[in-house]
């Protein structure tokens, strides 16, 4: 039996594995690209220099790949890419990239994007992340591994989320996001860090430990930005096992943008 339902409407020069399921309705632009395994519901419009990977669920009634939301954009052959094994629930809206920036916009591996999520031109999303329903990310947004997005959460544009953060539920993001810390509020102010879900990833107490440290030079002992780095910089001596979770939240902050700053 045919795994493309008859009336779906799939462009010759489109490139499909001969694994690759397509729901009825859907509509299939020359220039996509699908690896095996991946299955593509009713209704779906796969266009423009769209590339996806293996064993992907792409649920009915999405778009993903069509222009971006950009009035410069004039038809430059930018792309939207998605990596492997992703889940991608129904009414989500991926656009490609644009030529004012990286001309791509990226998705990786397993992750879990339920309903009506936007994914704006140029925004690169990692590994592993849940975008809980209705998260609406603007252009040039890039979500490190991990990260968790309640439902209702928006993203400013060139806005940084750090790995293992979590935003609750109508959080409104204006600045960087740094990697372990939860926030909440409009605009979103850091609440926690996210300690349970590095337990649940296999982070030993030594590292969560060294997490809570940060966490409080970062927000509660009403450090100066820099004296709260220097600190951080310090717990490397004193924790040797949580190396690469202090180079990382440094690398982070030395990015910072002096524009947007960091959630605080």
């Amino acid at each position: 039996m045919s795994l493309i339902h008859p009336t779906a409407l799939i462009d010759p020069a489109a490139e499909l594995d001969s694994s690759v399921g397509v729901g009825p309705y859907t509509v299939i632009g020359p220039h996509v690209k699908i690896g095996a395994g991946t299955t593509v519901g009713a209704h779906c419009v796969l266009e423009g220099h769209t590339t996806i990977g293996r064993d992907n669920r792409i649920f009915q009634f999405n778009s993903l790949g069509a222009i971006p939301q950009d009035k410069k954009y004039a038809g430059e052959p930018c792309e939207l890419v998605i990596g492997d094994r992703n889940t991608i629930r129904e009414f989500c809206t991926f656009n490609i990239g644009s030529p004012g920036d990286r001309a791509v916009t990226k998705v990786g591996n397993d992750n879990w994007i339920m309903a009506y999520v936007h994914l704006a031109h140029d925004c690169l999303v990692g590994n592993n992340t849940i975008f809980a329903n209705n998260s609406q990310l603007a252009g040039h947004v890039v979500v490190d591994d991990w990260v968790i997005l309640g439902g209702f959460t928006v993203v400013h544009q060139f806005v940084r989320i750090g790995a293992h953060a979590m935003t609750a539920m109508c959080s409104l993001l204006f600045a960087d996001l740094p990697p372990f810390v939860m926030c909440q509020g409009q605009p979103a102010q850091a609440r926690s860090m996210n300690f349970e879900g590095l337990r649940r990833r296999g982070f030993s107490p030594e590292r969560v430990s060294a997490v809570k440290a940060m966490h409080k030079a970062l927000y509660r002992d009403d450090l100066k930005l820099d004296d709260a780095i220097e600190r951080i910089r310090g717990l490397t001596e004193r924790t040797p096992e949580a190396a690469s979770d202090v180079a990382m939240m440094l690398d982070f902050l030395g990015q910072m943008s002096p524009q947007r700053g960091i959630v605080r």
